[in-house]
């Protein structure tokens, strides 16, 4: 063998491999953070949900809300905190100003009431603390006469901002809720106007004494150090005030600060008492972006290692140059066998290339020849399996009303005076109706299936003919105690409106045939661009998918027994088949996640 085979062997075997190594780092650089992402989320949740079920909504008090938002922190590296029906934290009596209000006539609702404001919204803990710079400016004092700024709704006061008295309510020593405050500003501009605004969410200023004071000492001062989560808490009950929260039982958000990325869960429940309450959590995800910095310096000790790793590999496999020769082998016997399927690759223009494209056109010559011989034989299997099934359809189509009309007739023979002579009679009449039906089912497919028949097009309201089926259908359809659902958009169709009727009553019986009792048919009209595709949907059964091909046969029903007292000649699909493809429109059957769905379209009239 030459030596240059080798050669190109070895760069190959190198190249490959570097490539899939390099796949793979680059893999884990892209999608390692996403990954870790996940994994924490899931985490998060599964905790949320197991504290939920442990009944830690019903901690009691603020001690015991500690211990667990402590254990939660430990779990998952996220805090929680549990939310009232307003968005409060719940337990914290410890950290709270009692106000008395004075009456007021612009604010009955408020005058003369007791209110508890916890001092987290308006304040933080580092302000709180006496040895603070700070907290000689702060007026949180017991008997300090204070005004409030607020929202009122629900009977319940949502302070934004407190102060000394009015004029101090917007100075720099003012307590302010500024979450709420901005939360404001952003909601204004949806309403028509201001008015329109205060209308909705009043504002409230009201005059007050501080009756009580609480300060958190010690391990329940820690619970409102974390300024980021309160904040995300106090936005949080922004939004459920402004009503911008949704009704979902969970919610998950991103939300960024300081280049850091955080996500926020918040599950909503029910507490001991019956009230809604909301389970509150929040984690960062910076450990992710410093992991991944870590793995990226990594990679460069793992990437001299693997590269020697591979020279080594791909020199031995270079040496293996009877490769191609085996592939050659395997190719050959696999031909030996009619399998053509794989090639030989042919890289190289040396002696083994061009033996290699000699043996695959030579596989492609035989492959081709066998298909096209596979084809042929296929084609004449389908054509005799149809016209057996053809007849066999007809025979079994026709046996049963022969058999009863001789019956009939051999019952009257022989008791011409029978009492019951008319039933004889009618059963013979019914039976005969059948086969007029039968016979003119298979004429008319017959002359679908010619190849000459031209359909004429009408303009017509599809909706109109809907309705009217609908109500044609509806004595059936009570019969089995169906429930039908309509959802009918008026629209112009392009189409022959007698054979469509034809279809629609096809796809409207089969429903009602296969629909179990109390359950569902829906009906509907979707307008799609330039057409209209009308849907069909029976609930409660679904079509065997290995079957979902024949329903469009002759003869055709869904139960394996073909018995005809489920009604129908087996030819109603079929024909619909035909008249739909005559139209040229798309159409089909499908099963959706509890029922059939059966639907076609209709090009809409587009000439007004």
């Amino acid at each position: 063998m030459r030596s240059s085979i080798v050669y190109k062997l070895f760069l190959l075997t190198t190249g490959l491999c570097l490539f899939v190594i390099m796949s793979i780092f680059i893999g884990q650089t892209l999608f390692f953070k996403q990954f870790y992402v996940h994994q924490k989320v899931e985490k998060v949740k599964d905790a949320l949900q197991s504290y939920r079920q442990d009944g830690w909504i019903d901690a009691g008090d603020a001690e015991a809300a500690i211990l667990k938002e402590q254990a939660f922190y430990q779990d998952t590296n996220a805090w929680m905190a549990l939310l009232d029906e307003r968005g409060y934290l719940k337990y914290t009596d410890e950290y709270e100003m009692v106000i008395r209000l004075e009456h007021s006539d612009v604010n009955p609702v408020l005058s003369g009431e007791t209110i508890t404001i916890p001092l987290y919204t308006v304040m933080n803990m580092e302000e709180a603390n006496a040895d603070s710079p700070l907290f000689p400016d702060i007026f949180v004092n017991e008997g300090q006469r204070i005004a409030i700024e607020g929202i009122v709704t629900r009977d319940h006061l949502y302070p934004q901002r407190i102060g000394r008295n009015v004029s101090n309510l917007r100075e720099e020593n003012g307590l302010v809720n500024e979450q709420l405050v901005n939360k404001g500003y952003e909601v204004v501009p949806r309403f028509e106007s201001p008015t329109k605004y205060h209308e909705r969410y009043p504002n409230a200023l009201v005059h007050g004494t501080i009756t009580q004071i609480r300060i958190p000492q010690g391990e329940q001062a820690s619970r409102y150090t974390n300024r980021l989560l309160l904040d995300r808490v106090k936005a949080f009950q922004a939004d459920l005030l402004y009503e911008d929260n949704t009704d979902q039982t969970s919610t998950l958000t991103d939300y960024e600060e300081n280049d850091i990325d955080y996500k926020i869960f918040v599950e909503r429940v029910v507490d001991q008492t019956g009230n809604p309450a909301y389970l509150f959590a929040m984690t960062s995800l910076q450990p992710v972006s410093e992991a991944a910095e870590i793995m990226r310096n990594y990679y460069g000790y793992i990437v001299v290692g693997t590269l020697l790793l591979v020279v080594l590999a791909s020199f031995y496999f270079s040496r293996r140059i009877a490769a191609p020769l085996l592939r050659m082998d395997t190719m050959t016997q696999r031909m030996a066998k009619l399998d053509f399927s794989n090639k030989i690759p042919i890289k190289t223009e040396d002696e083994i290339g061009n033996l290699s494209r000699n043996i695959n056109r030579l596989s492609d010559m035989l492959n081709a020849h066998i298909v096209r011989l596979e084809q042929d034989i296929e084609k004449e299997r389908r054509l005799e399996q149809t016209r057996k099934e053809f007849i066999s359809g007809v025979s079994h189509e026709l046996k049963t009303p022969i058999s009863v009309l001789e019956s009939c007739l051999y019952i009257l023979k022989d008791k011409a005076d029978s009492p019951r002579r008319d039933y004889y009679f009618a059963a013979m009449e019914d039976e005969v109706k059948k086969m007029n039906l039968l016979v003119g089912d298979m004429l008319e497919l017959a002359k679908y299936e010619s190849g000459t028949y031209k359909m004429e097009m009408d303009v017509f309201r599809i909706d109109q003919v809907m309705e009217r089926i609908c109500t044609k259908l509806a004595p059936d359809i009570a019969d089995k105690k169906i429930r039908l659902h309509t959802r009918i958009a008026p629209a112009e169709v392009v189409a022959n409106q007698r054979r469509i009727e034809q279809v629609i009553v096809n796809f409207m019986t089969n429903a009602i045939r296969y629909t179990p009792e109390h359950n569902d048919i829906v009906v509907s009209t979707v307008e799609v661009e330039d057409a209209v595709k009308i849907s069909i949907e029976n609930k409660g059964v679904h079509v065997p998918s290995e079957q979902m091909e024949k329903i469009w046969d002759r003869f055709y029903r869904g139960e394996h027994s073909r018995h005809r007292s489920t009604g129908g000649t087996g030819l109603g699909l079929a024909i619909s088949k035909q008249i739909l493809e005559l139209h040229g429109v798309s159409y089909g059957a499908t099963n959706t996640e509890d029922g059939v769905l059966f639907y076609f379209e209709l090009n809409k009239n587009t000439k007004v």
